[in-house]
C-alpha cells in the first residue's frame, strides 16, 4: 500500500517514529480478537521531507507531496480461490462489478480495509501539524450489545490497556467473553466507537457547506464498514424537549451541558467536539451462508481465510486520523483567514 498527502506547509519538523506508532495502534495480530495475518507495517517515507534526520530523530517537510509506501508481506491469495465466481453477503463484491464491470476477487480490492493504513499515516503527520494543544481520543463505547454503562466512570487512556480498546474495565472483560463465544461459532460483531475531541478553539469551520461536523461525517463515514454518526447527545437528543436539549452559558466559551457536541453551526463553540460512529459487523463470517454466483444460480459458501472477528479495535486509530485529518484541514484555513 501506498499514499501522498499534499498540503502540507514547509519547515514542519516531522518524526517518523510518531507516524510509525500511530501506525503500530491498527497493525493486524496484536490480541485473539484481530486477523492472525503479520504484517510489520512499516512505513518508508518516499518524498517531501528533508533526507537530514535532527538529534531527536525528526525531518524538516519541505513543502512538496509526503509520498509514502507499506510493504505487503503475508499475504494468501489462495485463501480467495474459491470466491471468483461468487458474490459474498454484504461485501462490496457485486457493486464494484456493477460499477468497473471487473473485479479482483482477492481480497476486497479498494473496498478492504488495507487501504485504511494510508490513512493513519496521513493522520499521524496531521496530528504533528496540529501540535499537543489538540487531543483526539476514540474508544469503543459498544461491542456485540454490550456498552460502557451511561454513569459510568472511566478513564479514556486506560483504552491502551484494554484488547478491545474499551476504557472501562468491567465492560472491556464482558466484551472480550462475548466476542470469544461469537469467535466459536464462526459469527461476528459490530458496535461503536466514542470520539472526544480536546482543544479545538471556539471559531472552526463554516456556515454552510463546509460545516465542521459536516467534514468531520464526510471523513468518518468514509471508513470501512461505518454505518453512521451522531454528534453530541445525537438520536437520543431528538426525543428532549428544548428546555432539555439547549446548552447554556455559564461564562464566555463555557456552557453547563454539551448536547450540540462542541458544534453550533456547523462552527465549533471551545466545548469538547464529541461524536459517536456506529460500524456493522465483520461480514467475511466462517460459518455458511446462502449467495448466487455470478450466473444467478444460488449456492452456498463459507469464507475461509483470516478475518477480524470485529474491527473496532483496529478501528479506533483510524477514527482519531480522520478527525485530525479534518482539522488540520481547519487549523491551516482558520490560520490563512486571520492573517489575511
Amino acid at each position: 500500500m501506498g499514499g501522498v498527502l499534499d498540503g502540507v506547509p514547509s519547515g514542519l519538523l516531522i518524526s517518523i517514529f510518531e507516524i510509525q506508532k500511530e501506525v503500530n495502534r491498527r497493525r493486524p495480530g496484536q490480541s485473539e480478537f484481530t486477523t492472525s495475518r503479520s504484517e510489520l507495517d512499516k512505513v518508508e517515507i518516499l518524498s517531501g521531507l528533508h533526507p537530514d534526520i535532527n538529534d531527536q530523530g525528526y525531518q524538516l517537510s519541505l513543502g512538496s507531496p509526503i509520498g509514502f509506501v507499506i510493504q505487503n508481506k503475508d499475504k494468501k491469495s489462495s485463501d480467495y480461490n474459491s470466491l471468483s465466481d461468487v458474490y459474498r453477503p454484504s461485501h462490496a463484491d457485486f457493486t464494484y462489478e456493477a460499477k468497473y464491470g471487473v473485479r479482483d476477487h482477492r481480497g476486497g480490492g479498494r473496498a478492504s480495509a488495507r487501504e485504511t493504513i494510508c490513512r493513519v499515516v496521513a493522520g499521524a503527520i496531521a496530528k504533528q501539524i496540529l501540535g499537543n494543544d489538540i487531543i483526539i481520543q476514540a474508544y469503543v463505547e459498544r461491542m456485540a450489545g454490550i456498552g460502557i454503562p451511561a454513569d459510568a466512570q472511566f478513564d479514556i487512556s486506560k483504552t491502551k490497556n484494554s484488547n478491545v480498546c474499551c476504557p472501562h474495565e468491567i465492560t472491556s472483560k464482558a466484551m472480550e467473553e462475548k466476542l470469544r463465544s461469537l469467535s466459536s461459532e464462526g459469527d461476528t460483531a459490530g458496535g461503536v466507537i466514542s470520539c472526544r475531541i480536546k482543544g479545538v478553539p471556539a471559531g472552526w469551520g463554516e456556515p454552510v457547506f463546509d460545516k465542521l461536523n459536516a467534514r468531520l461525517a464526510y471523513a468518518i463515514l468514509g471508513i470501512n464498514a461505518t454505518k453512521g454518526i451522531e454528534f453530541g447527545s445525537g438520536f437520543a437528543g431528538s426525543e428532549n424537549k428544548g428546555s432539555e436539549e439547549n446548552d447554556s452559558f455559564k461564562t464566555l466559551g463555557k456552557t453547563h451541558s454539551n448536547n450540540s457536541g462542541g458544534i453550533q453551526g456547523g462552527i465549533s463553540n471551545g466545548q469538547d467536539v464529541f461524536f459517536r460512529t456506529a460500524f456493522k459487523p465483520v461480514s467475511s463470517i466462517k460459518s455458511k451462508q446462502k449467495t448466487i454466483n455470478k450466473a444467478g444460480l444460488p449456492i452456498e459458501i463459507k469464507i475461509e481465510g483470516r478475518h477480524d472477528p470485529v474491527v473496532l479495535p483496529r478501528a479506533v486509530p483510524i477514527i482519531e486520523a480522520m478527525a485530525y485529518l479534518v482539522l488540520a484541514d481547519f487549523y491551516l484555513t482558520q490560520r490563512v483567514q486571520l492573517n489575511s
